[in-house]
């Protein structure tokens, strides 16, 4: 068992040479069972190791756990740190659950206990825990990330145990002759846990299926994989439709590039950027992920308010989510908001679009690309975006301001009827900007005064 534990290690580098581990021991199996697999993994891979004990004041016994762990390090030569909390006085004046409250106090003790130096976390969670919390996500309402349960490692939590079942640490743990202690809260059907515990997951082992506990891990695993998956494939498609603007923390949504992206992706960028600028993603919900995405799909200009003091505005094909000033509640719909551009943009069948922005210098000689165009910034007055046509779209079509529809340029210039809804384009309000591929509005050409310029080029497009 101790080999397929350091392979557990090994897989997923929970422990590097030179660390610092900060085990938490409650005197139980499972911990118990930690410290010495990590005694034995510590003469394969040099670190040091430290031993924190939490006594939560909830048992009358609890003492005695804690002389247990305290005698167990004294002969090991391990340092010991012991912690006492009254958790129910604790939980009651924070306003949490006694599991809530003891969970944010053995960490905090755990992080404690490794005094700053570089290392880890290490607790014992096996594969039943794993497959409890599955469960209790799975019955709450959750995603991916929760149907996988406990992950092997969380920053820098690690859990070496979560290979094995309780089972195979109870038997090892007979065969070596090592006592451990009993904590009588466990026998108790007070907590959810506990019920998935008790009576759910037994039911499911025998009757059925056998392997239950196994075959959860194996999913919670692939669960896993593929999450890992969608954050990369997530943070691309964050790349293509957000911008991020740190001072003050707000982050821009270019609504036609987000609603070309895949259906599920769309809700993980709005949870990631609602995140990004509250801070947190706890108490945001589906429910808030799905209004946020429909006000999007809006037209003209909005706002809503959302947890965390978040305050959402669109204007026409621009969105930015922020937080709501605490000198002005009712924030008025900001001025940055006028207009943005990505550095950066992904569109259908034109591929990446590269926007810069630079003063005029009249050496200059302007591009006769097809796909790179320069245009006058300084006339430039609203959002402008790429999408695609709508109602009321128009270009201007000389100098003399003369205004020519867009149904009507492009049955002029004999575009597929079927290819038109298709076809993006660079507008500003209802004012065609640029067509690539075709023209843009003489009203936004470089002329003499000029004084900054925008460049958009399409590079995958030019020869």
């Amino acid at each position: 068992m101790v080999n397929k534990v350091l392979e557990y290690v090994k897989k997923y580098h929970m422990i590097e040479p030179g660390d610092t581990i900060a085990a938490g021991i409650s005197g139980g199996a499972d911990s118990v069972c930690l410290l010495f697999m990590l005694l034995e993994i510590r003469s394969k891979i040099p670190f040091s190791l430290r031993v924190c004990h939490v006594n939560h004041g909830i048992r009358a016994d609890a003492s005695g756990d804690a002389c247990y762990v305290k005698e167990l390090c004294e002969k090991q030569e391990i340092p010991f740190f012991l912690v006492e909390e009254d958790i129910r006085q604790r939980a009651a004046e924070h306003g949490r659950s006694e599991e809530e409250e003891g969970r944010i106090v053995r960490y905090e003790a755990f992080e404690k206990t490794l005094e700053g130096r570089k290392g880890k976390i290490a607790v014992a969670h096996n594969s039943n825990d794993r497959a409890e919390t599955m469960l209790f996500h799975l019955f709450r309402g959750t995603g991916l990330k929760g149907m996988s349960g406990i992950p092997p490692i969380n920053g820098k939590i690690i859990r070496p145990l979560l290979c094995l079942e309780r089972s195979e640490i109870e038997d090892w743990l007979k065969d070596k002759n090592i006592p451990f202690c009993h904590d009588s809260t466990n026998d108790l059907d007070d907590y959810t846990r506990n019920r998935i515990r008790h009576h759910i997951l037994p039911y499911a082992e025998k009757e059925i299926c056998r392997g239950t506990i196994a075959h959860m891990s194996q999913a919670a695993d692939q669960l896993l994989a593929a999450e890992d998956y969608l954050r990369r494939q997530t943070e691309a498609a964050m790349e293509r439709c957000l911008q991020t603007d740190a001072a003050p923390r707000k982050i821009l949504i270019h609504i036609p590039a987000f609603f070309g992206e895949d259906e599920y992706l769309r809700s993980r960028i709005l949870l990631n950027a609602m995140a990004l600028v509250s801070g947190s993603k706890k108490d945001i919900t589906s429910a808030h992920i799905k209004s946020l995405e429909a006000f999007l799909r809006g037209t003209g200009s909005g706002e809503i308010h959302l947890p965390y003091g978040l305050v959402v505005y669109r204007k026409y094909d621009l969105g930015m989510i922020q937080k709501r000033s605490s000198q002005n509640p009712a924030s008025p719909e900001p001025e940055e908001i006028r207009i943005s551009l990505p550095s950066r943009l992904l569109l259908p069948s034109l591929g990446k679009a590269e926007f810069t922005v630079f003063p005029r210098d009249y050496s200059q000689i302007i591009p006769r690309k097809t796909y790179t165009k320069w245009f006058d910034y300084d006339k430039i007055a609203s959002v402008v975006s790429f999408r695609t046509k709508r109602p009321g779209d128009y270009l201007t079509i000389d100098r003399n301001m003369g205004r020519k529809s867009l149904q009507d340029y492009f049955v002029n210039e004999k575009v597929p009827r079927q290819e038109r809804a298709n076809i993006y384009f660079l507008a500003e309000d209802s004012h065609v900007i640029w067509i690539p591929g075709f023209r843009i509005s003489e009203y936004y050409k470089v002329d003499e005064n000029t004084s900054t310029i925008l460049q958009i080029s399409f590079p995958d497009k030019e020869p």
